[in-house]
């Protein structure tokens, strides 16, 4: 299993953001869905490594959260909320989330957990950086795009009026086509390291 707890970064000097991000990730299937767990900090459990990656990623979008992702195991029954839940995957997630506000300029982001976990952070922080460098310009033309389908840029061009040139220059910039290729490492990587816990409760 997989736990997310993410901090709000200066939410002494912030409004509260966490609705605006449990917003975000409430159509990111969750084992027990993401819920305001203390203060200005959510938490939720996902059992698949895509999940945990499409829901990282997300929160590094927004920009202004450190993301802790603890690999381990999760105590059942699953707990109603975060909350209530116990295992390793928590205390995994709690280390990471402190991690990840040490971590200077590189993405806000930190796995803790069995062999492999160091790995997984590697990818994902490299492809954080990708996504927390784009442009809402960018992102405007990226959100239509469909991954590896053929004939999608032109698509975009055509629902945005803009030239296919545009498009790609545009793709290009934000190294999208990278991101989707580095994705499914991230996801083997996850996967590998929740394996080594094979064997016990979840």
């Amino acid at each position: 299993m997989y736990v997310l707890t993410v901090d709000q970064r200066n939410s002494t000097h912030e409004p509260d953001r966490v609705p605006e991000l449990l917003a975000q990730l409430a159509d990111v299937p969750a084992a027990v869905p993401f819920e305001r767990s203390v203060g200005d900090e959510l938490q939720g459990v996902l059992a698949s490594p895509e999940e945990v990656v499409d829901a990282a990623l997300r929160c590094l979008r927004g920009g202004g959260w450190y993301v802790g992702i603890g690999i381990g195991t999760v105590e059942l029954p699953l707990p109603a909320t975060p909350r209530e839940g116990r295992g390793s995957a928590f205390v995994a997630a709690r280390a990471a989330v402190e991690r990840a506000k040490k971590t200077g300029d590189r993405a806000p982001l930190a796995v803790e957990g069995p062999s492999g976990a160091a790995e997984a952070e590697g990818v994902l922080s490299l492809i954080g950086r990708f996504v927390m460098n784009r442009s809402e310009a960018e992102w405007r033309i990226l959100d239509l795009l469909e991954p590896h389908q053929r004939g999608s840029q032109s698509a975009v061009a055509r629902a945005l009026d803009i030239s296919p040139q545009a498009v790609s220059k545009a793709v290009f910039r934000a190294a999208w086509i990278e991101e989707w290729a580095a994705r499914p490492a991230a996801h083997v990587l996850l996967h590998l390291a929740d394996q080594v816990e094979d064997g016990d409760t979840r």
